[in-house]
């Protein structure tokens, strides 16, 4: 019920979801209050707000429910799951983490058949909203606050947490200790709005407190290293855009204070649909493979 509160922002739209009434849920809650010993919930106008504690109590529920929807899918076997599964995501993903998945899903999951639909954030959210994808991988800056502006009924899993690298033309830099941000030798590369590292850019200029001027304007990252190698800016890309890719030219840096890009899914819920199951259990395939993606690895 908590985590009911937590994804549709309130007890009335909670009841709602759970078909059960408001003072069900609110006697529940207040039970699960006197057992933890702390305020979970602060109720304000225009809903229900999650304190500190109560979004410990939700976290740990999340990992509750997934472990639970592994052994459900364990328990139903492969050869059960069947359907159509629609996946939005972004290049570095689809290329890095689902595309060399797919012959190991197709054996485990005969019945069961994944489309892949590529496309940039925006596109991507509408067709999830419209429902003609099921699913949609998508990328944030570490700082982002967009969870708490999802559409009721959209609940949203965390794949994965990887840094981001700046990219700087090969001996451009006499050193690369202690790397002043706002003071590169170089301008930075434009990247298109709804890009994470376009949410980056801005935060580098608020933290650093230097205007950050862009030249050109790029969407894949192999155009960003062309660009880099051809002496034209610096860039800063995830590191799972990197990963397989060969580009002479560039030095790739780890520096202090550029933040993560955070990978998750989003979908909605539909836990007590049974036709949710082929869902489900694609949304644990895409867990498992982000989980094994090693970002200390990716070059």
């Amino acid at each position: 019920m908590l985590l009911a509160v937590a994804r549709t922002g309130g007890v009335l739209a909670a009841a709602d979801e759970l078909r059960i009434t408001p003072s069900a849920v609110s006697q529940q809650l207040s039970k699960l209050e006197d057992e933890t010993g702390h305020a979970l919930l602060l109720r304000t106008p225009k809903g229900s707000v999650l304190t500190p504690a109560g979004l410990a109590i939700a976290e740990a529920g999340e990992e509750i429910e997934r472990a639970l929807s592994v052994a459900l899918a364990r328990m139903e076997g492969g050869a059960k799951v069947e359907g159509l599964v629609r996946v939005g995501g972004f290049t570095s993903f689809v290329r890095t983490c689902v595309i060399p998945r797919l012959p190991e899903w197709r054996s485990q999951y005969p019945k069961l058949q994944v489309q892949i639909v590529e496309d940039d954030f925006p596109v991507l959210m509408r067709q999830l909203r419209q429902r003609q994808l099921d699913a949609v991988v998508v990328e944030l800056d570490s700082t982002a606050t967009e969870q708490s502006s999802l559409a009721a009924g959209l609940i949203e899993e965390p794949l994965l947490d990887e840094p981001w690298k700046l990219v700087v033309p090969a001996g451009s830099l006499l050193s690369t200790e202690n790397l002043d941000l706002g003071r590169l030798p170089l301008p930075w590369l434009g990247v298109e709005p709804s890009a994470a590292n376009f949410s980056v850019l801005g935060r580098l200029g608020r933290v650093t407190g230097a205007q950050v001027e862009t030249v050109h304007q790029y969407q894949d990252t192999l155009t960003a290293l062309a660009l880099v190698a051809a002496g034209e800016g610096v860039a800063i890309v995830p590191t799972l855009a990197l990963t397989g890719v060969v580009q002479g030219g560039v030095e790739v840096l780890d520096v202090p204070g550029l933040g993560t890009r955070r990978i998750v899914l989003r979908r909605f819920d539909g836990r007590r649909r049974r036709t949710s199951m082929p869902v489900d259990t694609v949304s644990r395939l895409l867990r498992e493979s982000a989980a094994a993606f090693d970002t200390r690895s990716a070059s």
